[in-house]
């Protein structure tokens, strides 16, 4: 899994320099979406696993290179997203392009929701307190980059190098058959803590008054990010 990275126009008016009011404005609409966006991704979650042919489809997909190809697909969708809702100024193709990206990670999520939920016992124990744990340090460093006023700007370098590293890791675990351990997951964890940091850092940085959805996906990514080796790790407890 992955962050989108956004582009920023140069000549388009950012919210660093609106009015106290304006930018209130824009953060509320941001964090109302990734809001929604949690919603919708529960709500899809839920639908996708009702369908015995798409969980099927999915737990098929974890074995071997057939992850690399359902990791390669979510990418795609990732960067056709992020694309999609940062080019257009059409709220109607920015909202298709975030329940896209939110349509993806539901479904790449089945194998490892579908696991917790119905073969460990402390299955439902264990989804509740890795998404408590997620919001929690999720909000956490929204406050630090609120509080402190400090540009995050300068992690991108950091993140995009960490994120091909551990990339290729994954590929490599998976063609040579090594279980990358609970280590991985927490360096992850920090990683997706950075790119939190960056992505909150860029509301301010990189996006202008009407990118709000475009914020959202970002940050809805790095919150989801965070989930993913969150729950490995309460699940590699079990």
């Amino acid at each position: 899994m992955e962050t989108p990275i956004e582009n920023q126009s140069p000549t388009k008016l950012l919210v660093g320099s609106l009015s106290q009011e304006e930018r209130v404005a824009f953060y509320k609409k941001t964090y109302a979406h990734v809001a929604g966006g949690v919603l919708v991704f529960i709500l899809f979650e839920y639908l996708l696993l009702q369908s015995d042919t798409i969980v099927n489809f999915a737990l098929s997909m974890i074995d071997g290179y057939k992850w690399l190809i359902m990791l390669g697909g979510f990418m795609f969708i990732t960067n056709y997203a992020e694309g999609m809702a940062l080019r257009s100024a059409d709220k109607t193709k920015q909202y298709l392009a975030f329940g896209l990206y939110i349509l993806a990670e539901a479904f790449i999520f089945i194998p490892m929701i579908y696991m917790a939920a119905f073969y460990m016992d402390s299955g439902g124990e264990i989804l509740q307190q890795a998404a408590i744990v997620t919001l929690s340090l999720f909000t956490g460093l929204t406050a630090v980059v609120f509080v402190t006023k400090k540009d995050f700007s300068f992690l991108k370098t950091g993140l995009t190098i960490g994120f091909f590293i551990a990339l290729g890791l994954i590929v490599a675990g998976t063609l040579f058959g090594f279980n990358l351990g609970l280590w991985f997951s927490v360096a992850m964890c920090l990683l997706a803590g950075g790119s939190i940091l960056y992505q909150t850092s860029n509301l301010i940085t990189k996006y202008s008054e009407n990118e709000y959805i475009p914020a959202a996906l970002g940050l809805f990514a790095a919150l989801m990010l965070l989930f993913w080796y969150i729950l490995q790790i309460f699940m590699s407890r079990d």
